[in-house]
């Protein structure tokens, strides 16, 4: 008695290359965020001069973090919901799920306190969320700090796959909501840069 092989079906491969596909989408707009963070944090060194360009990329920021934190929440529904390419591919180590969390309030938390300073401008109100924001600022820093040290020696790797002319299918579709992302945190930054003469620049 033989054992035939079945081929998978167009939609068993498509589930199969979800996660894969997931994950590359993941670490192209953690390479982006790198560099925003990076040029974001260089204007902390000399806010005086920088305020406009700390304000621009701050709120440039938002539109890929939103993405991000889409890609690491749709990952962990279809992994607890039972999705089996999502099973087989498996979960991050416990710690880094109990982390994940506390990082997305985090950078929420910063994002907000930010964009309030903005629209409030300097006051009594603004030095109580200045607090905040600096608070916010250093617990995002050490979370960070960890999660990046955890994920950066896979970038190469997701980034190559995701450039080379056989990726996994969806491509388009990925750098189609990568592009969305950063149109979306450019028309933020563009539409709130006025907030920062409230700080008489």
């Amino acid at each position: 008695m033989t054992t035939a092989s079945v081929a998978p079906s167009r939609q068993e491969q498509r589930q199969s290359h979800g996660p894969e596909g997931n994950a590359q989408l993941t670490g192209a707009v953690g390479t982006v965020l790198l560099v925003l963070f990076a040029v974001q944090g260089f204007t902390i060194l000399s806010l005086t001069q920088l305020l406009p360009v700390h304000f621009f990329f701050g709120m440039l920021i938002i539109g890929p973090v939103l993405l991000k934190i889409g890609t690491t929440g749709y990952r962990a529904f279809r992994y607890y919901t039972g999705a089996p390419a999502f099973r087989r591919h498996g979960a991050p180590h416990l710690a880094l799920r109990l982390l994940g969390p506390l990082q997305i309030l985090m950078s929420v938390a910063l994002l907000t306190t930010g964009m309030t300073l903005a629209l409030v401008g300097p006051g009594t109100l603004a030095q109580q969320v200045l607090f905040l924001h600096k608070a916010s600022f250093w617990l995002w820093v050490g979370l960070t700090s960890i999660h990046v040290l955890t994920h950066l020696w896979r970038l190469p790797r997701l980034v190559g796959s995701e450039l080379r002319r056989d990726a996994v299918p969806g491509r388009g579709l990925r750098w189609t909501l990568l592009a969305s992302s950063l149109a979306t945190g450019a028309l933020i930054a563009l539409w709130g840069q006025h907030l920062v003469t409230n700080w008489g620049r």
